[in-house]
């Protein structure tokens, strides 16, 4: 309520709708202090507070453009591993079985095991709660369909006389007005620090996803950087007043704007009707069968799955795969909050060295008006000749022992030779690569040999010069990238025929 009510005022996107998501609430759900502390609405309330201020120090930091580095495969098996825990965490409920166990996927088995003690009218309530809501959001209640589903499947409870069904009220106590400030005392916020950086993630992650597909009134785009600062306006405010974490919900967002939403005035207002259905409806919440929300959790979940999107991940190579599958499996085993973090960590390492396998040095010949012929680099390089060397991809860390070992070998046959490499667009170039540059270029020396840079960027010769290995190449043998795209490499070339041509020697 407070989330969706106060976000809308501060977010860039005028649909968006911020609410307590279902990923979201899992996260929350796997976090010690919440659900074992010995106050665990203090740590709740903290969480969502901390969170929010993460949010917020993202949206001011404009560290919206930072999200096109999450690679879609961990978002792809992050949400689908929501997905099925979502299913797996209403089985309880659904059949009024404590199963036991260290996770969902322990505890499913624990309940398949003890298929005799599941307690039948509940079942029967929560079947009948699923099959009501995919009927009557076929006919013309469409999302209103749910609702009127939950109640007639709560009726059914004490009209057939379900003994034993679970209600709400049973569990929790409805309030019937409205949450003062509270604020949590600041010896609980350290701990909580790890699952707030993960909700911020996925929050940001979440609203991303609306950031990018539903354009504001006017036809344009809102700015992923001002859509945090709202969300995190909405976390602080949600946790201030005893509330959860909460963040972009792209499913409620589309059904505002499916809705006929032409403001962002559609969630203020949406926020209000919240607060009076508290108000004036909070004590009959709790005659809600707790099957009926399991039944509606599960459909939920199931509506979650993205089979789509696994296939398109799928099909686009191994590293995706491996990306999405161990994001997946480590989402249903460990704790979410570090299942996101290490989806993230094994898509940046697995990118570093997919990046850096992916170098390949290439060899050009270049006639007299013609163009060059590119073709594989001699295993030594030949005496008495230019050599161009064309290296394609990133020259980073990583990529330069794949670098060295693709260049020729310098051997006692490589006498009065240049070795020509191209490095036009390679606009920064790490310590590494400057090593085994000096490395090589030491190698020709000692041969009687030199290496010549063509095409090299502003900021790259600002690194070699600082370096001082501009001075182990010679400032006569490096060549600057300008407008003219090839007019450095032909000024090289000229230049190493040109000093090849007066060595003793020197066919003529």
């Amino acid at each position: 309520m407070m989330g969706t009510f106060s976000g809308a005022f501060f977010t860039s996107s005028a649909f968006m709708s911020i609410q307590a998501t279902s990923a979201m609430a899992l996260v929350v759900a796997s976090v010690p202090q919440v659900t074992a502390g010995p106050t665990p609405n203090t740590p709740l309330f903290a969480l969502a507070i901390l969170t929010g201020v993460f949010m917020l120090i993202a949206g001011l930091l404009k560290l919206g453009s930072l999200v096109r580095f999450v690679p879609n495969a961990v978002m792809t098996g992050f949400v689908n591993a929501v997905a099925f825990l979502i299913i797996l965490g209403q089985l309880d409920d659904f059949t009024r079985y404590s199963s036991v166990g260290a996770n969902r996927i322990a505890r499913t088995l624990d309940l398949l095991r003890n298929l005799d003690q599941v307690h039948l009218p509940t079942l029967m309530v929560g079947i009948l709660t699923i099959v009501l809501i995919l009927t009557l959001e076929k006919t013309s209640l469409k999302s209103l369909g749910i609702v009127v589903a939950m109640v007639v499947a709560s009726l059914v409870v004490p009209l057939l006389g379900a003994d034993g069904v679970v209600l709400v009220r049973d569990v929790a106590n409805i309030p019937s007005s409205l949450p003062r400030p509270l604020m949590p005392p600041l010896s609980v916020f350290p701990g909580l620090i790890i699952p707030a950086l993960a909700l911020t993630f996925v929050g940001l992650m979440q609203g991303a996803g609306i950031t990018q597909s539903i354009p504001n009134p006017d036809g344009r785009y809102p700015d992923a950087s001002g859509d945090f600062i709202g969300q995190g306006v909405a976390n602080m405010v949600s946790g201030l007043f005893q509330g959860t974490a909460v963040g972009g919900s792209l499913s409620a967002t589309a059904l505002v704007v499916g809705a006929g939403a032409r403001s962002r005035f559609a969630n203020i207002s949406a926020g209000v009707v919240m607060a009076l259905a508290i108000v004036l409806f909070g004590r009959y919440v709790g005659a809600i069968a707790m099957p009926v929300l399991a039944g509606l959790l599960i459909v939920v979940g199931f509506r979650t799955l993205k089979p789509a999107q696994i296939r398109m991940v799928w099909r686009t190579g191994a590293v995706q795969q491996g990306v999405m599958s161990l994001t997946f499996l480590a989402a249903l085993f460990i704790p979410l909050q570090y299942a996101v973090l290490l989806g993230v960590a094994l898509a940046v390492l697995l990118y570093v060295f997919q990046q850096s396998n992916k170098l390949v040095v290439k060899a050009w010949e270049i006639g007299p008006g013609e163009y060059p012929v590119e073709s594989d680099p001699p295993t030594a390089v030949p005496p008495h000749q230019v050599t161009i060397l064309m290296p394609y991809g990133s020259l980073f860390y990583a990529a330069a022992p794949v670098f060295s070992a693709q260049l020729p070998e310098v051997t006692h046959a490589t006498q009065h030779a240049v070795v020509i490499l191209t490095l036009r667009g390679q606009t920064d170039v790490g310590s590494t690569f400057l090593k085994v540059l000096t490395r090589y270029a030491n190698q020709l020396h000692e041969q009687d040999s030199k290496l010549m840079l063509a095409g090299i960027e502003p900021y790259a010769l600002i690194q070699i010069e600082r370096t001082g290995i501009l001075r182990t190449i010679g400032r006569e043998n490096v060549f600057p990238a300008s407008e003219g795209v090839g007019m450095a490499l032909l000024q090289a070339v000229e230049a190493a025929e040109t000093w090849i041509a007066a060595q003793p020697g020197a066919i003529p």
